[in-house]
């Protein structure tokens, strides 16, 4: 069984097979992400290296948000249209979801903490403590200080430190450091971005509990609406 998972969420994407056993490749995507045509030739060569055909694929997974509106509309048009193309199934994973399962058995709770601009950061709280990653809060498009404040309420109450990933830690680490009390650990580079390959990961565990959606139900989740729906929404109220 193979599944092919497509991470276009944030400026570090990425494209990865995987079948039940391992991952057999997986490419980065520093620049530009936001590309269709970049992302398909790279899906191109990753198949090519690793002797593999759509026909071979069982099911086509791809992140599917909260993150940048651009990158989340490209990455699941690229995966619909590989799904419809080849007629394979669609495995939709949470982006938040993905980040936070990148730390399996750690002790702290998981904070994903992604810019979301507009003074708002994307973020969850999740226990990964365990076998199971648990989710302790709902996905959530919120000024970073109230986020913190929440956050901080179930360390303490859990009495776990908290750590903190995504792009958001880069913009908001000192303000993280202010509100957590000493609370608050970071991951390194390389570990701060959802994966294709962990977004292949937990796609697996969907697929086998027949957890698919069908390509024309498929939606990215955004939380906010975007500016050019703002402007539109801001444009009918004048009328």
């Amino acid at each position: 069984m193979k599944i092919l998972a497509i991470e276009t969420t944030a400026i570090e994407g990425s494209i990865a097979l995987m079948n039940e056993s391992h991952l057999i490749a997986e490419y980065r995507l520093n620049v530009p992400t936001r590309h269709a045509e970049r992302i398909m030739v790279s899906i191109d060569h990753l198949l090519k290296q690793s002797l593999t055909k759509l026909s071979d694929l069982d099911a086509i997974a791809v992140s599917v948000g909260p993150g940048s509106f651009t990158g989340l509309r490209v990455g699941l048009a690229t995966a619909k249209g590989l799904a419809v193309g080849a007629n394979l199934p669609l495995v939709l994973v949470p982006t938040l979801e993905t980040m936070a399962a990148s730390f399996p058995h750690a002790h702290p709770l998981i904070a994903p903490f992604v810019d979301a601009h507009k003074g708002e950061v994307y973020t969850a709280l999740f226990d990964a403590k365990n076998e199971k990653l648990q989710r302790l809060q709902a996905d959530r498009a919120i000024i970073p200080e109230t986020a913190l404040e929440d956050i901080l309420l179930l360390s303490e109450e859990m009495k776990r430190p908290v750590l903190f990933t995504g792009d958001g830690t880069i913009k908001y680490r000192d303000l993280i450091h202010e509100k957590m009390r000493k609370q608050a650990c970071f991951p390194p580079r390389a570990f701060r971005f959802s994966s294709a390959a962990q977004v292949a990961e937990l796609a697996f565990e969907r697929f086998l509990k027949g957890e698919v959606t069908p390509p024309d139900l498929a939606n990215p989740v955004y939380l906010r609406a975007s500016t050019a729906e703002l402007k539109k929404k801001e444009a009918e109220g004048k009328k």
